[in-house]
C-alpha cells in the first residue's frame, strides 16, 4: 500500500473510531459492537505502525502511549482557576443573591445551577482543533502537566471542530463502579484501599506511569472555559450548550433558574436525590448566567462574586444496629463497633460504624436491636449520631463492655485518666497482629503490598509473630501460600528489601512506642541521630528534647528498658535494617530567619501542589509546629480549597489566614534563602 491510500484510510478509521467513542462515552448510546470497534482500531494501529510518520497526537490510538514520565512538568493558568465561596444553608443563598442583586443593581437576575461533581479540577487546551496540553488547577494560578494522563480518559475529545484556540475547564471524577472495582482489586492484592472516588481520582491522574491512569477508568464532565478567542456567546448557558455540540461532555442535570427560589428549589431537590447518581457530588455550583454581569461583578483575590458552591449537609441515614463487635488494637484498646442492616450513605453502602468506647455507648445510650441514624463524618468515616428513640420497643438489649479480652481472654482493664479498656497481655495475639500492620502502614515503614490482609496471612500460616520475621521471609514459604505468585512474591521481597534502608524515623514510629507519633519519631530520630543513642537516653534528656513530654518520655524509657526490645532492635540490626536518621537537618540560620519560626500553623481544605504531610514536613523543617485544631494558640491558617469549619473559627477569632500559593511562595523564598 502506498502512503497515500494508508493516509486516506487512516482518517477515514479515525473518525469513525471518534464518533463510535463519543456516542459510547459522552452519549451512552453505541451504534456498534465491541468487536466492530476493536476491529477498526485493530486495523488503525496496524497502518500507523507501517508508516509511523503518518502518527498524529490526536489519533484514537494515542490515548496511552509513551514511557512514564519523571516528574510532572509545571503550567501557568492565563487565566487563574479560582476557588468558590461557600453556602451552607438556604440563608447564604439568600445573602448571595442579594450581594449578586445590588451590585449590578437590578431586582432579579438568572442562574446556572450544576451538580459539584466530586473529583479533581483540571484544565484542557486546544489549538486549531487538537488537545495539546492538559494541567491541574494546582494553586489557582500554576498547576502540573498531566496531558498524558488525561487523553486516557476516553470521554475526553483528541480534537474538535473549532480551529480558535480554547481552554475549557472541569472535574475529572472516577464513577462509583470504577471506585469499587479499584478497591477489590487493592484488597485482593493485600493494599491499602482508598477512603473515597475524589482521592482515587486525585492519585490517579498524578500516575506518572498513563498505563495506570488508563486502568482506572476515569471521567470527566466540563463546566466552565478559561482561555478563549471567540466572545460571541452572551450566557454561561449559552457556553454550556456550545461546549456540548463540540462533543464535550457536560452534566445533563444543569438548569437555568429565573430567580434564587428556583435555586433554591432545585438545591433541595438534589439533598436527596443525589443517592441515586452513578459518581459522586458534594454540592450545587450556582452562577450568574449573563456574561456581561458576571464581568461587571469581577472577582475578589480568591474567588468570583458571581459564582457559589452551595455545600451538602453531611448526611444522614436510619438504619437497624444489630451487633456491637469489639476489636483489638495494638496497644491493647478495646474498639467497639456498630453491626448494622446495609445502608446507602454519600455514595458508598455502609455496614458498620465505629462507636469510639464505653462511654459513648452510655452517652447515647446505644442498645442492641436499636433504630439508629448514621452519617460519615467528612463524607469519609461512617459514626453513630444518634438513637431513633421513639422506635423502641421492648426488644432492645442494653450492651455490656466484656472484663476480659476477646483475642486472649486476658483481664481488661482501664489505666488512670483513659476512656478505653485495654488488653495489657503482651502476648495477645490480636496486639501482635495490629502491631505488625501499623510496621508495614505507609507513614512507619510503607511496604509494598504488605497490607492488611497479606499480614492476616502470614501471621494465620504462622510465618510472622515479630516484625525481625517479615525480614526472614523467602520464597519458598511465600510461593505455597493462595494468591501468591512468583511476580507477586519477587515484588514484595523487593519492598522488604528496600524498607532496610529507611531513615529512623520511619522505624521508631513503626514500633509503636506508646504516645510516639510519626511527627515525635521525626523529633527524635533528628536530635539523637542513632538508634544507639534513643536506647541509652534518659528521662531527662528525653524531656530535654522540644515537644518531647513527659509522658511520652516515661513511655520511650520503659520500652527500651524492656529485654526483648534490646533483642529485637539487635535482630534488627543483624538483618541490615538502618538504625541511622538519614534527612537532612534543618539549617539554623534558615529556621531563625523562617517566617513559621515558632508559630503554630494548622493546615486545612485540599492542597493542590503539595499533600498535607509534604507540607507538614516543609513548615516543621523550617521551625514551625503544625497542629490539627484551630484555638486562640494557633498563629496562622492555612487554606486550602473547600475550607470549611477550621476557616471559619480562624476567621472569628482573627487569626492570619494564608492560601496554598502563599504557602508555596514563602517555602520557595526559605529554600532559595
Amino acid at each position: 500500500m502506498k502512503q497515500q491510500q494508508a493516509q486516506q484510510e487512516i482518517n477515514a478509521l479515525r473518525k469513525d473510531l471518534t464518533q463510535y467513542n463519543y456516542e459510547y462515552h459522552v452519549l451512552d448510546k453505541p451504534s456498534v459492537s465491541d468487536a466492530v470497534y476493536d476491529q477498526k482500531m485493530q486495523r488503525l494501529r496496524s497502518l500507523e505502525e507501517q508508516f509511523p510518520s503518518l502518527i498524529t497526537s490526536d489519533s484514537p490510538t494515542q490515548r496511552v502511549g509513551g514511557e512514564p514520565l519523571d516528574a510532572f512538568v509545571k503550567v501557568q493558568h492565563q487565566v487563574p482557576m479560582l476557588s468558590l465561596a461557600n453556602a451552607f444553608n438556604e440563608q447564604d443563598l439568600r445573602d448571595f443573591d442579594r450581594r449578586v442583586r445590588e451590585g449590578l443593581g437590578v431586582d432579579q437576575v438568572s442562574y446556572v445551577c450544576e451538580l459539584k461533581i466530586d473529583g479533581l479540577a483540571v484544565s484542557l487546551r486546544y489549538e486549531n482543533g487538537t488537545f495539546e496540553q492538559g494541567a491541574t488547577r494546582g494553586d489557582g494560578t500554576t498547576g502540573e502537566d498531566i496531558t498524558k494522563n488525561l487523553k486516557t480518559i476516553r470521554s475526553i475529545p483528541l480534537r474538535i471542530n473549532e480551529t480558535s484556540t480554547i481552554e475549557v475547564r472541569g472535574e475529572a471524577f472516577m464513577p462509583q463502579k470504577s471506585f469499587l472495582a479499584l478497591n477489590e482489586a487493592k484488597d485482593a492484592n493485600g493494599e491499602e484501599p482508598f477512603a473515597n472516588p475524589r482521592n482515587a481520582a486525585a492519585g490517579s491522574l498524578r500516575q506518572l506511569d498513563p498505563k495506570i491512569a488508563a486502568s482506572r477508568n476515569l471521567d470527566i464532565f466540563l463546566y466552565a472555559v478559561g482561555q478563549w478567542e471567540t466572545g460571541t456567546l452572551t450566557a454561561h448557558s449559552e457556553r454550556l450548550a456550545y461546549l456540548s455540540s463540540l462533543g464535550f461532555k457536560i452534566n445533563p442535570e444543569w438548569q437555568k433558574s429565573s430567580n434564587i427560589d428556583q435555586v433554591i428549589e432545585y438545591v433541595n431537590s438534589w439533598v436527596t436525590k443525589r443517592a441515586d447518581l452513578q459518581y459522586d457530588i458534594d454540592g450545587i455550583v450556582i452562577k450568574v448566567d449573563r456574561l456581561s454581569y458576571q464581568d461587571q461583578l469581577g472577582t475578589t483575590a480568591k474567588s468570583p462574586r458571581w459564582a457559589i458552591a452551595y455545600k451538602f449537609p453531611a448526611e444522614e441515614a436510619v438504619t437497624k444496629l444489630h451487633d456491637i463487635e469489639l476489636s483489638v488494637g495494638r496497644t491493647g484498646a478495646i474498639t467497639p463497633t456498630a453491626v448494622l442492616d446495609p445502608v446507602k450513605v454519600a455514595g458508598t453502602t455502609v455496614q458498620r460504624a465505629s462507636l469510639h468506647n464505653e462511654d459513648l455507648i452510655r452517652e447515647k445510650d446505644i442498645r442492641l436491636k436499636d433504630t439508629v441514624i448514621i452519617k460519615k463524618a467528612g463524607d469519609i468515616i461512617p459514626e453513630v449520631v444518634r438513637v431513633v428513640m421513639e422506635a423502641r420497643d421492648e426488644s432492645q438489649i442494653p450492651f455490656q463492655m466484656p472484663t476480659h479480652c476477646p483475642a486472649c481472654s486476658s483481664e481488661l482493664v482501664r489505666l488512670d485518666g483513659e476512656v478505653a479498656l485495654r488488653c495489657i497481655n503482651p502476648s495477645c495475639p490480636a496486639q501482635i497482629k495490629e502491631g505488625l500492620i501499623h510496621f508495614v502502614s505507609r507513614n512507619a515503614m510503607n511496604i509494598d503490598g504488605l497490607g492488611e490482609k497479606v499480614i492476616e496471612q502470614l501471621f494465620e500460616a504462622q510465618l510472622v509473630h515479630t516484625i525481625a520475621d517479615i525480614y526472614k521471609l523467602t520464597q519458598d514459604n511465600l510461593l505455597p501460600l493462595e494468591r501468591m505468585g512468583q511476580k507477586s512474591v519477587n515484588n514484595l521481597l523487593e519492598a522488604i528489601e528496600v524498607s532496610k534502608q529507611n531513615s529512623l524515623e520511619r522505624l521508631l514510629f513503626g514500633l509503636g512506642i506508646r504516645f510516639v507519633g510519626s511527627k515525635a519519631a521525626k523529633t527524635l530520630a533528628m536530635h539523637f541521630e542513632t538508634m544507639d543513642n534513643m536506647m541509652q537516653a534518659s528521662y531527662e534528656e528525653l524531656t530535654d528534647v522540644n515537644e518531647i513530654g513527659e509522658k511520652m518520655a516515661d513511655s520511650i524509657v520503659r520500652y527500651f528498658a524492656e529485654e526483648e526490645v534490646t533483642e529485637l532492635i539487635d535482630q534488627l540490626k543483624d538483618l541490615g535494617l538502618n538504625m541511622t536518621y538519614l534527612g537532612a537537618k534543618p539549617n539554623t540560620a534558615e529556621v531563625q530567619d523562617s517566617v513559621f519560626q515558632g508559630k503554630t500553623i494548622v493546615l486545612t481544605g485540599k492542597m493542590e501542589q503539595l499533600t498535607r504531610q509534604e507540607a507538614k514536613e516543609k513548615i516543621e523543617a523550617l521551625g514551625g509546629n503544625v497542629t490539627g485544631s484551630v484555638s486562640k494558640k494557633t498563629n496562622m491558617l492555612i487554606a486550602g480549597e473547600d475550607a470549611g469549619s477550621k476557616l471559619k473559627k480562624a476567621n472569628d477569632l482573627g487569626i492570619t489566614v494564608w492560601n496554598e500559593s502563599q504557602l508555596i511562595e514563602a517555602l520557595n523564598l526559605s529554600e532559595n534563602g
